[in-house]
């Protein structure tokens, strides 16, 4: 596969991964899992069919462990939320702002608004994609996407969002350095236009933090 185009297209190769269903075929089993987020401690449920569903996923400890403090106030995207690591830690570090969690499993979305009652956090907005409104520009994003969806797939859903960045504001996203990582920045730079830059912000554990400022 030509590393030009992004990241490894692990869709097309036969790998098939239930966290990108709407509508997820394995029983929903909930277990509880207790562990800590930008320092607080939480109590979270998690199922199958949802993108780490016994753990917190590493990629998303680096992300949460280098990301920048989040905006005190206005709209925040956590893109593809699973059952809501990222939208929790951005709904405690952020109370004053909106956290829209956004993903097309719907097991995940009833996830994390079940999550996000539980610790208290009703700033947080588990939404389909599709009920985001046209109008609604963000002034952080924050994600782990969902790079097994395939590259094109992948390309959909960044130059999808990331374009509705607010001027001056940044997206962090984390993806593994052998998934395409650097590629990925090459091809965000190209295709964002000269409105944004890309760059790599952080180096862990084989992930890298991609940074897209959206140029005020």
């Amino acid at each position: 596969m030509a590393q030009d185009q992004g990241i490894k297209d692990t869709a097309a190769s036969g790998e098939t991964d239930q966290y990108f269903s709407a509508v997820p075929s394995s029983s929903d089993v909930r277990h509880q899992l207790s562990l800590s987020l930008q320092g607080h401690a939480v109590t979270v449920e998690v199922s199958h069919g949802v993108f780490s569903s016994t753990r917190l996923d590493l990629g998303t400890s680096v992300l949460l462990r280098h990301v920048p403090q989040p905006p005190a106030e206005g709209d925040i995207l956590d893109m593809g939320c699973g059952w809501g690591p990222i939208a929790l830690a951005l709904g405690m570090a952020s109370p004053h702002a909106r956290i829209w969690a956004v993903d097309v499993n719907e097991r995940a979305l009833d996830l994390t608004r079940s999550n996000a009652r539980a610790n208290h956090l009703g700033n947080i907005r588990a939404v389909h994609p599709d009920d985001v409104a046209a109008q609604t520009d963000f002034d952080c994003i924050w994600s782990n996407p969902p790079i097994r969806v395939g590259k094109n797939v992948l390309h959909e859903l960044l130059l999808a969002w990331i374009p509705r960045l607010k001027p001056g504001g940044a997206a962090y996203l984390v993806v593994q350095k052998n998934l395409g990582a650097d590629s990925l920045i090459a091809w965000l730079g190209r295709n964002l236009g000269s409105g944004f830059d890309t760059s790599k912000y952080a180096s862990s554990k084989g992930y890298r933090i991609i940074e897209v400022l959206h140029k005020a």
